[in-house]
């Protein structure tokens, strides 16, 4: 939004739910309502109120941010899982330790990473490996749809993945038995990304559907029974496009990489946040994601090639990586054992998985959440 002298002035609609690409607009003069459509995949017009009758004219930009706040979600105040009554306290490090890197046979680009022990992890492009430190192939798997966030590992060790008819299936710790977890009974919709939570042994999925394009979140339970399904915002408008990775936080929300934005919503399904880089309408284009034990959001940027670091109330905090830094950020595993990094490279042909280490142990217990950027950091970056 613009003054009559072309000063800008606010973002009115960034990646509004529903429509997600704003392409077109039309306004009522007489009713002072705004008519956007969406583009031709999403296929639906949205009617928003931006402009208040008052007997004066007054302060046009506290309507805008009244609308901003309705369409972008309104963080509410929870408590996640610290680590505070332990005797170790973790802490953020700046900047990241590089440990090591590892070329992984049989795999051209680490599109997704999912972690089994602190020395063993899958990764997949349009094969799933398991490897090991080393790189060397340990177990490879073909029967799989090609996605992105398409397999996790549970407890038991055991990998749950999308196969190439889009049925979930279940790979045994000695990776000998496959069995089908979930079988694919509605053809309308495509699982495209999955996670094992591990507080309740639930099973996330993202889902997507071709015509009209929209996404949606579904929960299953140990027994395959589903349990929730997450799609709508609280005016009623879809919240995912194409949702690409899924994971969960320490506090129970459920976060989606989907097409454009991060969309977070709480445990039972009310949307928290919607984060879409920084600063706000700077663009966001992300890929993996993940959180960590002091339940920060860890995000690839595929447009600044970095990995962005959030609060758990989607707060930029930082850059954690930036492009020059060893690899080209596309997809991230953390460790909640050893507290290190997996971050898989995004350049084709780029079969380099890095590991970080960027939490450090203290024996302290003060200022648990103190995050004290170096000079170069506090330099280039702004809290959201």
């Amino acid at each position: 939004m613009l003054d009559k002298d072309g000063q800008f002035l606010s973002h009115l609609l960034v990646r509004p739910s529903g429509i997600f690409s704003p392409h077109s607009l039309s306004y009522d003069i007489n009713t002072h309502r705004l008519w956007v459509g969406s583009g031709s995949r999403y296929n639906k017009v949205c009617v928003y109120r931006y402009i208040t009758r008052q007997d004066t004219p007054t302060d046009l930009s506290t309507a805008t941010a009244d609308v901003m706040e309705s369409t972008n979600g309104i963080p509410t105040t929870e408590t996640g899982n610290q680590q505070q009554g332990n005797e170790c306290l973790l802490k953020l490090m700046s900047p990241p330790e590089f440990l090591h890197s590892l070329t992984v046979t049989g795999i051209s680009c680490p599109v997704h990473i999912s972690r089994v022990t602190s020395d063993r992890v899958w990764v997949s492009d349009i094969n799933i490996i398991l490897t090991n430190t080393t790189g060397v192939p340990l177990h490879r798997l073909n029967d799989f749809c090609g996605s992105y966030g398409l397999h996790t590992v549970n407890s038991e060790s055991e990998l749950i993945y999308i196969d190439r008819n889009y049925n979930i299936n279940k790979l045994s710790k000695d990776m000998n038995t496959t069995t089908t977890f979930l079988k694919r009974t509605d053809t309308t919709w495509e699982p495209q990304c999955v996670f094992w939570s591990p507080p309740t042994g639930d099973l996330l999925v993202g889902m997507y559907r071709k015509e009209p394009v929209t996404g949606k979140v579904t929960r299953y339970n140990q027994s395959g029974q589903l349990t929730q399904t997450i799609q709508y915002d609280n005016t009623g408008l879809e919240m995912y496009s194409v949702p690409q990775y899924i994971t969960e936080n320490n506090n129970g929300n459920v976060l989606v990489s989907d097409s454009g934005a991060i969309v977070v919503t709480e445990r039972g399904g009310r949307h928290r946040f919607t984060y879409t880089g920084h600063p706000t309408g700077s663009g966001l284009d992300p890929r993996g994601i993940c959180t960590d034990a002091l339940s920060h959001i860890l995000v690839c940027d595929c447009r600044t090639n970095t990995v962005q670091i959030l609060d758990k109330d989607g707060q930029f905090l930082s850059h954690l990586l930036k492009e020059s830094e060893n690899v080209d950020p596309y997809s991230l595993c953390y460790d909640v054992n050893s507290h290190r990094l997996w971050v898989g490279s995004g350049s084709w042909d780029n079969n380099k998985v890095c590991v970080y280490r960027y939490i450090d142990i203290q024996q302290t217990m003060a200022d648990a959440n103190t995050f004290r950027p170096d000079r170069d950091t506090m330099s280039s970056t702004t809290p959201a």
